[in-house]
């Protein structure tokens, strides 16, 4: 049996159970991030500080009322004036899921740190929630997505209010979708509406039926997803896909994949920090895009894309990411 989860508050362990971390982020207000978090360290931690930051800062002063902020803040948000308090919050939540977690050691930790409004208009609550986290095994059942909903409203930042906007996309989960993808006009696909979404295609260049040996395969290919100007979350992990990509000779493309050329994508992948990168199985979307405002996902037809596992690009990334996790985790020591 797992251990139960833990919520802190400005330092302070909850004596409460808290609910699950999707709850939690249902029911507040707040910008905030979710780090993987295994027995040696946490899974890029300087960058997930940094993008708490700038989620708290963007909302702070362009979308108060998602901080539960009624106006925005006198002062500006810093990186410098928020880690200490994030860090104390989180070493305290550490040191307590451990200590609940000796009997089942080894077990990798979600961690969810969250910044809101406090008690007074310039006043912040940090609470960190912290629980087990089981990643799945990379090339076991992919993902099925489903074209669903529109962009989100202030995607540069993360915030907890999206986890209830975004079930009003719920009517059109079909059921045996595990992800939702997003869109503003039906074929150009921005992002899932929890991870990052990317797209393998073989380059226009080299579309034909000529064997590819395995030196030359990799620069064959191009890797495409949305560029930050379309509107989508700046995810870390989309971050570390582009730089490993880059490091293994992988082109990447910036532009939002396009649904009406799907028949030239060879493998698709989402990116989150928790699963890190999961392979697509099926991508299916509504044959008339109009449908997705008036009906539920029964009510109309589906156009279907399916994928043949994992992919040599997908598994080549997700080998290099796999490295980089190992030497990039931040010691939790450093907090203790």
């Amino acid at each position: 049996m797992s251990p139960p989860a833990v919520l802190v508050a400005d330092g302070a362990i909850s004596p409460h159970a808290p609910p699950s971390a999707a709850a939690f982020l249902e029911s507040t207000t707040g910008a905030y991030t979710t780090a993987r978090a295994s027995s040696a360290g946490l899974l890029w931690w300087p960058r997930h500080l940094l993008r708490l930051a700038d989620s708290a800062r963007i909302l702070a002063h362009s979308h108060p009322h998602l901080l539960g902020l009624p106006v925005p803040p006198q002062r500006t948000l810093s990186t410098a004036s928020l880690e200490p308090l994030v860090n104390q919050s989180v070493r305290v939540g550490v040191r307590e899921m451990r200590r609940r977690m000796l009997a089942c050691s080894g077990q990798d930790m979600a961690l969810t740190a969250l910044v809101r409004a406090g008690g007074s208009p310039e006043e912040l609550e940090v609470c960190v929630h912290l629980g087990v986290y089981v990643p799945p095994m990379f090339g076991g059942a992919g993902a099925r997505l489903a074209v669903a909903g529109r962009g989100r409203e202030a995607a540069a930042a993360k915030y907890a209010p999206w986890a209830r906007m975004r079930k009003s996309m719920e009517k059109m989960r079909p059921p045996a979708a595990t992800e939702l993808l997003l869109t503003n006009d039906g074929d150009h696909i921005l992002e899932g509406s929890i991870t990052n979404f990317f797209v393998v295609c073989l380059k226009e260049e080299h579309q034909s039926n000529e064997p590819l040996s395995v030196q030359t395969v990799m620069n064959r290919f191009e890797v495409q997803t949305a560029p930050l100007s379309d509107g989508i979350l700046p995810g870390i992990m989309r971050q570390i896909v582009i730089e490993v990509c880059h490091d293994l000779g992988i082109p990447v493309r910036e532009v939002s994949p396009s649904w009406s050329d799907r028949g030239n994508w060879e493998e698709a992948f989402i990116t989150s920090s928790l699963r890190l990168i999961q392979h697509v199985d099926t991508i299916q979307a509504p044959l008339l895009w109009e449908d997705i405002e008036t009906k539920t996902w029964s009510d109309i037809s589906w156009v279907m894309k399916q994928f043949q596992g994992a992919g040599f690009i997908t598994t080549q990334i997700q080998r290099k990411i796999s490295e980089r996790a190992l030497m990039e985790e931040y010691d939790t020591s450093y907090l203790l």
